[in-house]
């Protein structure tokens, strides 16, 4: 009977292997998430006052990151920061720092634009109300803002963790990586163990991001209901 090359996940340490480099690419996407999230809110709020300097330094960063791949980031900070500047950063908190100030720049964009989108009244409001510019973001448009930001961040959080994928370019061991290693040292006695390794490993990305979209449609229904 033909070898499927299914064994591969359960011998020896191959799937305890596998976690790991799960744990290694969630604890990456996890950290990069919020610290974004949170970094994004005060860079959106910062990207709605009316200094034009201060607006155009928020569009240059915004474009920058935009523009320049997450990859040629990833290369710039581990390769570019450590060789040039001495700074002894590993793998994957250089991984980390790229995907915060991409994250920090999409979510930015987005607070941006759920912010301008609301009505001018709620402003005027809040102001003859007496209440003061933090006291009217934290009470009256932040609150709002987040509504129209769920589709978006939940968007952004699922494709930070596919993106996770690239950190392999620069040597860190996650779940991507060890799934090539598995392959490679049994291509030769189970060819087809390529199918099943990415195929858990397709598995294992569904598993992290699902939860993110049920959680969105359950926050959706709730604040429709």
């Amino acid at each position: 009977m033909q070898d499927l090359g299914i064994r591969v996940l359960i011998e020896g340490v191959n799937l305890q292997r596998l976690l790991l480099g799960l744990w290694v690419t969630a604890r990456i996407a996890c950290i990069s998430v919020a610290f974004s999230t949170v970094l994004g809110i005060f860079f959106g709020i910062l990207m709605t006052r009316r200094n034009r300097a201060v607006r155009f330094l928020c569009r240059f960063y915004l474009e920058s990151m935009r523009i320049i791949p997450v990859l040629v980031w990833l290369f710039i900070v581990y390769f570019g920061l450590s060789r040039n500047f001495h700074i002894n950063l590993s793998g994957e908190a250089a991984a980390i720092l790229v995907f915060t100030l991409w994250g920090t720049a999409e979510m930015g964009d987005m607070v941006r634009g759920a912010v301008t989108s609301i009505h001018r009244h709620q402003y005027e409001s809040g102001h003859a109300l007496g209440l003061s510019e933090a006291q009217l973001y934290r009470y009256i448009i932040i609150p709002q803002a987040v509504r129209r930001l769920v589709p978006g961040a939940i968007n952004l959080t699922t494709r930070m963790i596919k993106t996770t994928s690239l950190v392999v370019l620069i040597g860190i061991v996650e779940m991507l990586k060890v799934g090539q290693q598995i392959i490679e040292s049994n291509f030769l006695k189970s060819p087809t163990a390529a199918f099943w390794v990415y195929g858990l490993i397709f598995f294992f990305y569904f598993m992290l991001c699902m939860p993110v979209s049920r959680l969105s449609k359950r926050l959706e229904r709730q604040w429709q209901s």
